[in-house]
C-alpha cells in the first residue's frame, strides 16, 4: 500500500500514511479554492518555469501544454498521487513532453539535495530553448516551490529569501515550512556559496 517502507523510521512511515489518507480531501480543497478564490492552478515564474498544481489527465492540461509551450514536466509527487488523476512517463511521452519524477512525501518532507540538484539540472536544460518546464506537486505550494526556489537561486545568484520573495510575488499562496527552508538554505550553501568561493580562488 505504501510502497517500499523498509529502512524508514516509524515517524516517516506515519508521515507517508497521513499524506496518503489526506490526499483526496486536500486535492478536492485545492480544486475548490481555485474556483472560489484568487488562486490559480498554475503561475509562470520566469520565462522557463511554470509552478503549479497537479496536472489532471484532461483537455485543460493538453491545451495548457500548447498554450505555454511545455517541453518538460517535473513532478514531486509519489506514485499513488499520479496514478489516479495525472500522467506518468508514458502519458507525457505521448504528448511530446519529457517527464522527471522526484518522489517526495507531502506535508512532512522536503526534497533531498540529490533530487533538488537533479531537478535544477533538468530545468536548466530548457533555459536556452523556447520551451517551458511545468514543475508541480499536489497544490504547487510546498514541494514543487522548494525545487523552483533552488532553480531561481542557481540561475539568478539569489539568496533563499530573494527566491521565495519572487515566487510569492507571482504565486502568493506558496507555503514553505521549516524543512523546506532548511533544504533551500542547504542548497544555497552547497551550490551557490561554495561555487562562488571556488570561483574566487581561481
Amino acid at each position: 500500500m505504501l510502497g517500499d517502507i523498509s529502512g524508514l523510521t516509524s515517524a516517516a512511515v506515519l508521515a507517508k500514511m497521513f499524506a496518503r489518507v489526506t490526499f483526496l480531501p486536500t486535492l478536492a480543497y485545492n480544486v475548490a479554492m481555485e474556483r472560489v478564490s484568487s488562486r490559480r492552478w498554475y503561475d509562470r515564474v520566469d520565462p522557463t518555469i511554470i509552478l503549479g498544481a497537479l496536472p489532471f489527465r484532461s483537455d485543460y492540461t493538453n491545451k495548457m501544454i500548447q498554450k505555454e509551450n511545455i517541453g518538460g514536466v517535473v513532478s514531486m509527487n509519489e506514485d499513488y498521487e499520479l496514478q489516479l488523476f495525472s500522467y506518468q512517463t508514458e502519458g507525457w511521452k505521448k504528448l511530446g513532453v519529457n517527464f522527471l519524477q522526484l518522489s517526495t512525501t507531502d506535508i512532512f518532507q522536503a526534497p533531498n539535495q540529490e533530487k533538488l540538484r537533479k531537478g535544477v539540472e533538468f530545468i536548466n536544460d530548457y533555459r536556452d530553448t523556447d520551451k517551458s518546464v511545468y514543475v508541480h506537486c499536489k497544490a504547487g505550494r510546498t514541494r514543487s516551490a522548494t525545487l523552483v526556489g533552488c532553480y531561481l537561486m542557481k540561475v539568478n545568484n539569489w539568496s533563499p529569501e530573494e527566491a521565495v520573495e519572487h515566487m510569492r510575488s507571482v504565486r502568493p499562496h506558496i507555503l514553505l515550512h521549516d524543512k523546506q527552508w532548511e533544504a533551500l538554505r542547504q542548497y544555497y550553501q552547497e551550490n551557490i556559496i561554495s561555487n562562488a568561493k571556488e570561483e574566487m580562488k581561481n
